[in-house]
């Protein structure tokens, strides 16, 4: 398989769709799946017309981690990108990211669950940092887990390699929630249909506030929110988000209702 077959490409209603697609190997973290999720991810960014990126998968798996199969790595055209450039590439996204999760996510894969904005999981999905039972442990993909779990259950399942439910996975603040396999595709949509109605600055605003307010003291807090809150309320955007409340209509950038 090569490297723009690894993850499809699709655009459709202002959604981006990246489908990581090697059933073959569960959707392993090769080269050419990551080199795919960063391709897709700038062809989304560069496209003004997606309003919001959605990454799903085929096979039973959303993704099974590292490479662990010894298959030789083929000769790279480019510098070889690493799940650290992918993981931040999501997170510094302006748009926003959901996570499709129909099959079960472990390892590596629970860093991509964790780095999007939204995930949804459908309930018979597994979850599992599996890392300590080979030896090594969930480093780079503590980054983005760490900031959204409490301590007590980051040790319990780093250490232990635990295989966990979707729904546990949600009560513990990896993903968004849970809803049955049936439910999966309908509750996606409507979670993205609810972005597609944010304005574009507004979305990348909000995105970034939630990555770095935390980080800063008090007072850089509030001089950096003061800056942000008076360019969006300044902006073409604003001003046309506010007149379509006013005349009870669908701002510019809002899809048509579908019938």
């Amino acid at each position: 398989m090569t490297e723009d077959q690894a993850v499809r490409y699709r655009v459709s209603g202002g959604v981006a769709t990246l489908t990581m697609d090697q059933p073959h190997n569960r959707n392993a973290l090769t080269p050419a799946l990551l080199g795919g999720l960063a391709d897709g991810l700038a062809a989304a960014l560069a496209n003004d017309a997606v309003g919001a990126i959605e990454l799903t998968h085929t096979g039973p798996a959303f993704c099974a981690g590292a490479d662990l199969s010894g298959t030789p790595k083929p000769k790279q055209r480019r510098k070889e990108l690493g799940l650290a450039d992918v993981l931040e590439d999501i997170q510094d996204a302006p748009k926003p990211v959901v996570a499709r999760i129909a099959g079960h996510c472990v390892g590596g894969g629970i860093g991509l669950a964790a780095a999007c904005d939204i995930s949804i999981a459908g309930s018979e999905a597994k979850f599992a940092f599996t890392e300590v039972r080979v030896g090594v442990a969930p480093a780079i993909i503590s980054v983005v887990c760490l900031p959204k779990i409490r301590r007590a259950d980051a040790l319990e399942l780093f250490l232990s390699g635990e295989r966990i439910s979707a729904a546990r996975a949600a009560e513990v603040g990896l993903i968004n929630r849970a809803v049955p396999a049936a439910d999966l595709d309908a509750e996606v949509a409507a979670v993205v249909a609810r972005l597609l109605a944010g304005g574009p600055s507004a979305l990348a605003a909000a995105k970034r506030l939630v990555y770095t307010i935390p980080g800063m003291d008090r007072e850089a807090a509030f001089t950096r929110a003061t800056e942000v809150s008076q360019a969006l309320f300044a902006s073409a955007e604003a001003a046309e988000g506010m007149a379509a409340f006013r005349e009870e209509r669908l701002p510019s950038w809002a899809p048509p209702p579908t019938a």
